[in-house]
């Protein structure tokens, strides 16, 4: 296969809030290659780095020679990088984990060139959608544990500091701190309820945004590829593809966990469901 360097995308953001449908339809483009499922090359990044800086005999060669070592580790990692998706010719390769958020310095150093699409979404109607999965599956349990909980319990471990929300969502929110303006150019956000009402004009928008002439995609023949379970990230069904955009259905969410979620997260609304929420693409702003 062919070692040419390739553009990276990195799709994160929230749990359902779409970053399946997204590499779905980014992988409608003939130039993109896109598998859809969550890949592990993030935490492998992240594993690789604890282990390092955890290794004595590593270490003892910083002391030696800092330059010269620092420089091999970092062509390790961009190695790491540019072999991963090496079985593929196509120009453009999408990596999806919910980490990448929280990783993105990391990628600033490593990939500068990269492009980050971060799927967001009424943080109520991502409780919801996590309810009524729950009520199709009482019989079994969270891997956190949670099934015993009320709804307002229940939102609270979910929405906790590493909770399955908050920590992509601290992560989403730690990015207010980034002070370098290539990295914010680099990063855009697509709110679900957009992509589901409008996914012809939020896609072209995207396509846009990474470079492409946006392709003709029929919106309900979409092309199935691999399927995933959410085990991983501590859910308890399995992570489904649709052959069209479904309309996005309005989930009920009780009155407390309604004010809890307002009081823990006003920043969130506020940065990007002011106005009602829309893409934020920089550069095509």
């Amino acid at each position: 296969m062919t070692s040419t360097p390739k553009q990276n995308v990195y799709v994160s953001g929230l749990p359902r809030s779409g970053s399946t449908l997204m590499c779905q339809l980014l992988g409608h483009h003939p130039d993109v290659y896109s598998i859809v499922h969550s890949s592990p090359l993030c935490q492998i990044l992240e594993q690789t780095r604890q282990t390092v800086s955890d290794n004595p005999f590593f270490l003892s060669q910083l002391d030696v020679d800092f330059e010269t070592v620092n420089a091999r580790l970092l062509n390790v990692y961009r190695g790491l990088l540019r072999s991963w998706f090496e079985e593929t010719d196509k120009p453009i390769v999408v990596d999806k984990n919910r980490d990448w958020v929280r990783m993105v310095e990391m990628l600033n150093l490593l990939d500068p060139n990269f492009r980050m699409v971060v799927c967001i979404r009424d943080l109520k109607q991502i409780f919801g959608s996590i309810e009524q999965q729950h009520r199709r599956t009482r019989l079994i349990d969270f891997p956190d544990h949670m099934a015993p909980h009320s709804a307002l319990g229940r939102s609270k471990a979910l929405f906790k500091e590493d909770g399955v929300v908050g920590g992509p969502l601290r992560a989403i929110e730690n990015m207010q701190d980034i002070d370098d303006e290539q990295l914010r150019l680099q990063t855009c956000y697509v709110p679900f309820e957009c992509l589901v009402r409008e996914p012809e004009k939020v896609m072209g928008l995207v396509f846009q945004w990474l470079g492409l002439e946006p392709p003709p995609i029929d919106f309900t023949s979409l092309t199935v590829t691999q399927t995933e379970s959410d085990s991983h990230y501590r859910f308890k069904y399995p992570h489904t593809q649709f052959t069209a955009i479904l309309d996005a259905r309005e989930h009920f969410v009780p009155e407390r966990v309604s004010l809890f979620i307002d009081s823990q997260c006003r920043w969130f609304y506020e940065w990007f469901y002011q106005n009602g929420p829309k893409p934020m693409l920089p550069g095509l702003e």
